[in-house]
């Protein structure tokens, strides 16, 4: 399956959210959306569907959100939007960085 990938540019953290949230906001059905690092060293928001990952395609994962339905159906009342205003407060960025060395 062909995977969604969009490349980070310069800008801010609140630019970075804004394209992360609507690339996640787009994967259509179930999957994950992720921060990934390719071999130039470039970064890429990347959406998966079911099991797929970056690996596969030579990408390093550096941050993932969920979202398949099974994460947000209950405690946002299915509102994808809702959840994803609240993943950033959950976001480990050490351990972002860290997977950026």
């Amino acid at each position: 399956k062909r995977q969604y990938q969009r490349r980070v540019h310069g800008g801010g953290v609140a630019e970075f959210k804004a394209e992360f949230a609507a690339a996640a906001l787009a994967n259509f059905g179930s999957g994950w959306t992720w921060l990934a690092r390719r071999p130039d060293g470039t970064l890429a928001i990347v959406n998966t569907s079911n099991a797929g990952v970056p690996l596969t395609s030579g990408l390093q994962p550096v941050l993932t959100c969920d979202v398949w339905e099974h994460a947000y159906y209950v405690d946002f009342l299915n509102r994808r939007d809702s959840y994803l205003d609240e993943f950033w407060k959950i976001v480990d960025w050490e351990f972002v960085g860290g997977n950026l060395k």
